[in-house]
């Protein structure tokens, strides 16, 4: 007999979509990118520039490989992203006075003054999402989120 993804028997033969951990994440991903993207895109910011922005928020002044390490995106991702930022007056580059070859990578003052009012507008997407779900329900979903990123990330 076919079982589900928690290895319980499961009458489907295929995999439900609300069985589906892949599904359900990518969905509510979707769902909070939708959200955050309606608060921000009217200050010039989209959802694909927002955790550059909270990277740099945490730690200015660094490498775009740097910066790629931080929110986990692949060189060329961030090249057109940075390129767009700088575009929209959300970062500077300046050369590195370590390493003429590279630049680093600033908020400018537009993005920092603009930086409460994202996050305020993530806060408000994140406590819709977790509207009606209880405290402890929230914690052990961020567990177990948090458990699968991490097993994802150390396989092969």
């Amino acid at each position: 007999m076919p079982c589900n993804m928690y290895g319980m028997p499961s009458k489907s033969t295929g995999l439900p979509r609300e069985e589906s951990l892949g599904y359900q994440v990518n969905h509510l991903a979707r769902l909070l990118a939708a959200g955050l993207r309606e608060r921000i895109e009217p200050h010039g910011v989209v959802p694909g520039q927002f955790a550059q922005m909270l990277a740099l928020l945490e730690r200015d002044g660094v490498s775009q490989s740097e910066l790629c390490r931080q929110v986990q995106i692949d060189q060329s991702t961030m090249a057109h992203t940075l390129k767009r930022m700088e575009r929209d007056g959300l970062i500077s580059r300046s050369p590195d006075a370590a390493d003429q070859r590279r630049a680093v990578i600033h908020l400018t003052p537009r993005a920092r003054k603009l930086a409460p009012t994202l996050v305020g507008a993530a806060r408000e997407v994140n406590a819709a999402a977790a509207a009606g779900v209880s405290r402890a329900d929230l914690e052990t979903c961020m567990r177990v989120l948090a458990a699968a990123i991490d097993n994802l990330q150390d396989s092969p």
